[in-house]
């Protein structure tokens, strides 16, 4: 089978960018080097292709039957304000996370590029009529100077605070720009017309804080993050308690329920779950991938579900579902890696801190 190309697959081989295959498409993973890319991103700023995730919007009314499939409250949410939530299954587990925001005619959804044509069809099982909005190409742009590089395009966007979203123009272009994204750094992530997207692309790159960062980079930026990545540290078979997700469900739906899974959910809640997901600091620079065993009392006890070296901070981290008794910061344990045991220890996540521009916070 094919792969589908990207928008901007011309203006990445122009690049020089490595490509691989990934969720059905054809996407850069590095343009100069994972190291290089995700260092620059973390000081600078880092233009990340994401047109493979899924846009679809909603009619507002659809906002009852929408959070009768996620835990989050949809029907009070307020134009221009995203939410994170989470498609779950009758027994609490996540079908995938996405991001939903009410705008003044409709409601937005981005979700997964792997998961985006079973979201579609698990929303139209529910008596939704998703549109699916393929016109649409979607860029993030990340890192502490995004919002310098972007104020001169599209002057406006630096009044913007994190998950916050708004609709702009650039050189009559429609555009719908939120201040959010997935590295932990301050950014924007910016819907363009497919049409319109390389001349966009184009004039974020002739800015001199802006260069083009693959998807190696953005996996090591999110992992530095402490975020989950859906269908490797989240699955049909992890709940919001156990993957650290409690936060998404929101407190009007902790007392109501309601939501597929809710009983399970919700008794998690309140007596805690078997098992959590937390971040390990690995002794020495080896890195660590998914599929590793967590070895806990001479006795494997988990799995890895990302994992890897860590750029800004010179260490190998990762993530892992480990059981309750030894999720607790400081916990010891070991990780085996080819027949080898490292050391490791539960340590609190982010592994590195967050940038977000939140309301009310200093600029």
């Amino acid at each position: 089978m094919t792969d589908l190309l990207l928008p901007l697959d011309a203006l990445h081989r122009r690049l020089g960018a490595r490509v691989v295959a990934f969720a059905g498409y054809a996407m850069p993973i590095q343009f100069a080097g994972i190291i290089a890319e995700h260092q620059w991103t973390r000081t600078s700023a880092g233009l990340f292709d994401v047109s493979h995730m899924g846009q679809l919007t909603l009619p507002c009314a659809a906002d009852v039957a929408l959070e009768g499939l996620l835990p989050g409250d949809i029907t009070g949410l307020r134009t221009g304000v995203l939410r994170y939530s989470l498609l779950l299954n009758g027994h609490g587990g996540i079908l995938d996370d996405l991001m939903v925001t009410r705008r003044d005619d409709d409601l937005y959804l981005v979700v997964n590029g792997a998961t985006k044509h079973a979201d579609l069809t698990h929303l139209r099982a529910a008596g939704l009529s998703p549109v699916y909005r393929d016109d649409l190409a979607l860029l993030a742009l990340q890192g502490p100077k995004a919002v310098t590089a972007l104020e001169r395009l599209v002057p406006g966007v630096a009044a913007l605070h994190f998950m916050r979203a708004a609709a702009f123009d650039w050189d009559g272009a429609p555009l719908w720009i939120s201040r959010s994204g997935y590295t932990g750094e301050d950014g924007f992530e910016i819907s363009v017309p497919g049409d319109r997207t390389e001349a966009l692309a184009e004039a974020l790159l002739a800015q001199p804080e802006v260069r083009p960062v693959g998807l190696g980079a953005r996996d090591s930026l999110r992992l530095e993050a402490g975020l989950p990545l859906y269908g490797h540290d989240l699955t049909p078979d992890t709940t919001p308690v156990e993957a650290g997700l409690s936060f998404a469900v929101s407190k009007r739906r902790k007392a109501e329920g309601g939501f597929p899974g809710a009983a399970i959910v919700l008794a998690q809640l309140l007596a805690g779950p078997a098992r959590r997901r937390v971040g390990l600091a690995i002794d020495g620079r080896q890195p660590v991938r998914e599929g590793a065993a967590v070895i806990v009392d001479d006795a494997v006890a988990g799995l890895v579900t990302s994992g890897g070296f860590g750029p800004a901070l010179g260490s190998s981290i990762a993530m892992a579902y480990v059981p309750a008794a030894a999720a607790a910061d400081g916990t010891r344990l070991q990780v085996e890696v080819r027949g080898k045991r490292l050391d490791a220890t539960v340590v609190p996540m982010p592994f590195f801190p967050k940038s977000y521009v939140r309301e009310g916070a200093p600029r």
